[in-house]
């Protein structure tokens, strides 16, 4: 799971532009979310669900601009 979710990120943050630290403060309020998943940390259920939602609700603003 946090292979998946760190490979979503890292598209999102590519297509984005978006820093590592602002996006893990933004979509979940932990700015070092990025780099404790590089590091090979894991993620709750919960914590993954939000930066889900966040990377969609940011692609869906982005489509409709």
């Amino acid at each position: 799971m946090a292979n998946d979710l760190l490979t979503d990120i890292q598209a999102f943050l590519t297509k984005s532009g978006m820093g590592p630290s602002y996006f893990g403060k933004a979509a979940c309020g932990n700015s070092e979310l990025v780099e404790r998943l590089e590091n090979g940390k894991t993620v709750t259920i919960a914590t993954a669900e939000k930066v889900r939602s966040f990377i969609a609700e940011r692609s869906e603003q982005e489509a409709a601009q």
